[in-house]
């Protein structure tokens, strides 16, 4: 298949004519609700999926060798199956799905064909379902680009409103991964496409309305998250919440350069089939589950305790040390997976554990440990992709607690400026060059 062309850098917002910005506004809204239906179907089979594996780890804990056993066993052979689905596949399909949709919109990588979808589909639910620690967004925002593509490719939009229909289905499928739309469409500008583009922003808004208003009717309207009501924040504590970002900056760097060097780590490992390398880290990622069967799979868990105060002091290291390693060896395996969900809970941990080593910043600001776990969460987030406009708006959307933004927004900032100072890149500038090289060998 040709290579898409990349955006032009000015698309006058009636180019074409009215007639075609109608059918490409008319399209977003057909394609959206496709995209809503489909993830939608894929997050209950997840949860439900989530739900199994814990029961069965319980179950499995009456036989204390043999269980232990089966739970290595079945992660295991649920993670080499989705490796093994992506490499005979034929298709890009292995960890995130952003890296690549960035490389079709720069036109560096074609878009995949219709048959990446039930690839992603049942690859991710096999991956993430099994245990991993990878996110639900990942497929979720390839998916809804496969199928914005494939509804632009038989309604012959112009190279131009393809691209826009392409990338707009992504945000569609980050609005309904986490119930966000307006994080959503924001993210196809902030983060995809890097400016402001009225064709582009008019889908990516279509996509997302109608993407979660069909995903509501399965999943309920609620936030992703519950949290309490919190204490507005002073508006002069601003730094309290910067030493927080500074925190979040740093340790930002280091979990990117460890996702970067644990795949080329296991990608040099060429004497390994990928079946061969997956099979090894679910055996891993099995004997975690079998210890602590909360530290494993995307993270939701451990961040909604954290969103309620429901881990002490001293576990967070544990926590934080696990899940800095099980997230890069879950992406290393080569399955259809995301990094967001993994960062949001990460980012929970570092926010948590800064509030309770720090209570007279707490008492000072006049919050509670929960505004820096929000603000940790955002913070992370900004400091791994460098999309802090997403980020915040994202979490605002999960957490339902608008009245935090102040804290976020001086987290974020240094957040943002500590890996920046560094020439650290974000996460999936740095992924992208591994996901052009790896769909260029599958093709």
């Amino acid at each position: 298949m040709a290579s898409m062309n990349p955006i032009p850098e000015k698309a006058p917002p009636c180019e074409g004519g009215k007639f075609s910005l109608a059918k490409l506004a008319l399209l977003s809204l057909f394609t959206g609700a496709g995209i809503g239906l489909v993830i939608g179907c894929f997050r209950m089979a997840l949860d439900f999926l989530n739900t199994a594996r814990t029961d069965s780890i319980a179950w499995a804990h009456q036989w204390p060798v043999l269980g232990f056993v089966l739970v290595c066993a079945t992660v295991a052979l649920t993670t080499a199956f989705a490796a093994w689905l992506v490499q005979r596949s034929g298709q890009p399909a292995a960890g995130s799905g952003i890296p690549h949709v960035e490389a079709v919109i720069e036109g560096k990588l074609p878009a995949a064909p219709i048959l990446l979808l039930p690839i992603k589909f049942i690859g991710g639910l096999s991956a993430i379902g099994g245990g991993l620690a990878l996110g639900r967004e990942g497929p979720s925002v390839q998916i809804g680009a496969n199928l914005a593509e494939f509804w632009g490719k038989i309604f012959r939009l112009s190279g131009t409103d393809r691209i826009a229909l392409f990338a707009a289905g992504s945000g569609a499928g980050l609005s309904v991964a986490f119930n966000a739309p307006m994080a959503g469409a924001i993210f196809v500008l902030e983060e995809l496409v890097r400016r402001f583009d009225t064709r582009i922003a008019i889908a990516a808004l279509g996509t997302s309305c109608s993407a979660i208003a069909v995903a509501s009717l399965m999943l309920g309207q609620e936030p992703d998250f519950k949290v309490a009501t919190l204490p507005n924040p002073s508006f002069w504590t601003g730094p309290i919440f910067a030493l927080l970002g500074i925190l979040a900056g740093l340790a930002g760097v280091a979990y990117n350069r460890l996702i970067i060097r644990t795949c080329a780590l296991f990608d040099g490992m060429t004497r390994w089939r990928p079946e061969l390398r997956a099979l090894f880290i679910g055996a891993l990622v099995g004997a975690i589950a079998w210890f602590g069967p909360h530290l494993v799979g995307g993270g939701d868990i451990i961040s909604q305790k954290a969103l309620v105060g429901g881990i002490g002091l001293s576990a967070l290291p544990l926590i934080i040390a696990v899940r800095l390693v099980l997230g890069p060896l879950s992406y290393a395996a080569g399955t259809p997976g995301g990094l967001f969900a993994p960062i949001l809970a990460l980012g929970a941990c570092i926010g948590l554990g800064f509030g309770l080593l720090c209570p007279q910043f707490v008492a000072d600001s006049g919050a509670t440990p929960i505004t820096f776990v929000i603000a940790g969460m955002a913070a992370f987030l900004t400091a791994t992709v460098r999309a802090p406009i997403t980020g915040m708006i994202l979490i605002f959307e999960m957490t339902g607690a608008f009245n935090q933004a102040v804290p976020m927004l001086w987290a974020s900032f240094a957040a943002m400026t500590v890996p920046t100072l560094m020439g650290n890149s974000p996460i999936y500038d740095s992924m992208k060059a591994r996901t052009i090289g790896v769909a260029k060998t599958m093709q």
